[in-house]
């Protein structure tokens, strides 16, 4: 029997499109691109030949077009997990659920989703300027946790050891990581020979869950030191960032194929930045749209 979604719980607003991003259901392509900065979604869209709409609400801004004759759609997040939580659901939704009857479609309509961010290096061998590509992505952000099925598309072992190593088994304050594989047919075609394979951490925060520390002191201050140290079956952490898993975990759970790549702006090892990182980014931008 097929789903009834009240109207509390998958919220239309009046001219029928979902609620936070503001998009109908026949405006949604199935190839997307997320960027987290608003002002990034004009950059990817600079690059279409033709545009079908341009729609803005709060931090999520949409285009969808078509880039050498695929149909494209790019949708800004905002910065964060949560912020993935948000997207996901409304975009599977469009894609999956009938606005009209709010029941579920009959046959899964599938999405592939390339998230394009910046992030921090965490190895030697990610300096600025590197693309890396989150193989895995261990989510500190918790989200995965709310979601029946977390266990069956996670790395448990991988987890324990992540968490025994870090010393946080019973530590009630802070969530409990998961690891979640992205898609490995869209890595291979979207990563292929040039970019770096990597572990990503998703963190909760820019400042204290990534090690920084300004006015409040860190409650484990050695924390990157051991994050950056940390081996599991020839896997090393290379980088941080604040996304990857949520999208990684959410569209495992929904059917979708989805996967992050980023460009290193910060090597928290050799203590290095690019702030004007908005000038190259277009680099990885263009490999992403030729290879969706």
């Amino acid at each position: 029997m097929k789903k009834y979604y009240a109207e509390s719980e998958l919220i239309i607003n009046p001219d029928g499109s979902i609620f936070h991003l503001h998009i109908k259901p026949e405006q949604l392509a199935n190839k997307i691109i997320l960027v987290g900065d608003p002002g990034r979604v004009a950059l990817v869209a600079s690059h279409f030949e033709t545009k079908e709409c341009e729609i803005e609400s709060r931090e999520f801004k949409t285009i969808t077009g078509t880039y050498k004759g695929k149909r494209l759609t790019v949708v800004s997040t905002g910065i964060g997990c949560d912020n993935i939580d948000i997207v996901m659901n409304e975009l599977d939704a469009l894609a999956n659920i009938n606005f009209n009857t709010r029941y579920e479609k009959d046959h899964l309509r599938q999405l592939e989703l390339v998230r394009i961010g910046t992030c921090g290096g965490l190895q030697p061998y990610t300096p600025v300027g590197t693309y890396i590509c989150s193989e895995k992505s261990i989510g500190f952000d918790g989200l995965l946790n709310f979601y029946a099925g977390r266990n069956e598309v996670c790395d448990l072992k991988f987890e324990q050891a992540f968490i025994n190593y870090m010393g946080w088994e019973g530590n009630v304050c802070i969530a409990h990581p998961y690891v979640i594989d992205a898609d490995r047919e869209l890595i291979d075609r979207i990563a292929q020979n040039d970019m770096v394979r990597g572990i990503t951490i998703a963190a909760g925060g820019f400042f204290g869950p990534q090690g920084r520390e300004l006015r409040i002191p860190l409650a484990d201050t050695e924390q990157n030191e051991k994050i950056e140290k940390f081996e599991y079956k020839d896997y090393r952490i290379t980088n941080f960032e604040m996304e990857s898993s949520a999208l990684a975990g959410l569209a495992r759970l929904m059917g979708h194929k989805a996967m992050t790549v980023c460009m290193v702006i910060a090597n928290r090892l050799i203590k290095e930045a690019n702030t004007g990182y908005k000038n190259s980014i277009d680099g990885l931008i263009e490999k992403v749209l030729e290879r969706i």
